[in-house]
């Protein structure tokens, strides 16, 4: 299997390293995070800004609104780092001057280097009628596959490139009276394992280092959690591994190198060495 090391940046930002290639998604690591200015409504922030990462070969950007597209933190970033984005998000990086960005369609691939094949799967519904971006990372090499969607809204179209070996997705219900969830991870986690058998699942969307604050949060109710996933997997006869990462370390992801076989070693991630550049604490 590839080597394979993840970084969680808190909410839904992380640092991806496999075959070789860096890739930052989805970041918010500079500033407080706010929707259209309304602070009152909704702030998050955290104590200090994290330290952005160096010698990134690109950036993924899977939604166009602030907790993905964040663009205090994109206008720190070199503009000349490619970009892949939803439609929405690749809008705000050419606004923000990003030389090479590329848009990707539901359905449509892009290839990092020769190593890296990007696939933009059918995400969450933003708006009346905007379907956001997941991603289906798959290294050329070796198939090793990782999977990120944010909200929980998944492509059931994911289920012909099964197994998928590493799924990064939210583990919890966010709702709001009326409006119902905005995130639906409590809900969908069982049945994406059921249909892509990965052997290891991380929740995103979490809060780790971040303080929240605002109107909108003191009517968010919360359902689930990975605790309740692990029960799940377990009722369901399911080797799934589920882990949660510290905001701010590199993991290395240890993956088996078969699928099928019965006596397969347990999945592992576990903290890597960093070299001071790498070191991502705030």
């Amino acid at each position: 299997m590839d080597l394979m090391y993840l970084t969680w940046l808190d909410n839904n930002s992380w640092l991806i390293e496999l075959s070789g290639k860096r890739i930052l998604l989805d970041p918010w690591l500079i500033g407080d995070l706010t929707f259209g200015n309304l602070t009152w409504l909704f702030r998050g922030s955290r104590s200090c800004d994290r330290a952005i990462p160096e010698n990134l070969d690109l950036i993924l950007l899977s939604q166009g609104i602030e907790d993905h597209a964040h663009p205090e933190t994109l206008k720190h970033l070199d503009k000349s780092i490619p970009v892949v984005a939803s439609p929405s998000a690749a809008t705000v990086a050419q606004s923000l001057g990003f030389l090479h960005v590329t848009a990707l369609y539901h359905g449509k691939t892009f290839t990092l280097d020769d190593q890296i094949q990007i696939l933009a799967t059918v995400g969450s519904l933003v708006g009346p009628t905007t379907k956001e971006n997941g991603y289906l990372l798959t290294a050329l090499g070796t198939n090793t596959k990782l999977y990120y969607e944010p909200h929980g809204f998944h492509d059931p179209r994911l289920k012909d490139h099964a197994p998928i070996d590493v799924v990064i997705t939210p583990q919890i219900d966010l709702a709001l009276p009326v409006v119902g969830s905005i995130i639906k991870g409590k809900q969908t986690s069982l049945k994406l394992a059921q249909a892509l058998n990965p052997q290891v699942m991380i929740p995103t969307a979490a809060g780790g280092d971040i303080t929240f604050e605002g109107v909108l949060m003191s009517i968010l109710n919360v359902f689930g959690s990975p605790d309740q996933l692990r029960h799940q997997l377990a009722q369901s006869d399911l080797a799934t591994q589920v882990i949660e990462l510290k905001p701010g370390i590199s993991y290395e992801v240890n993956l088996t190198s078969s699928d099928t076989s019965s006596d397969r070693s347990t999945p592992s991630v576990t903290p890597a060495a960093l070299s001071p550049h790498q070191q991502l604490h705030p």
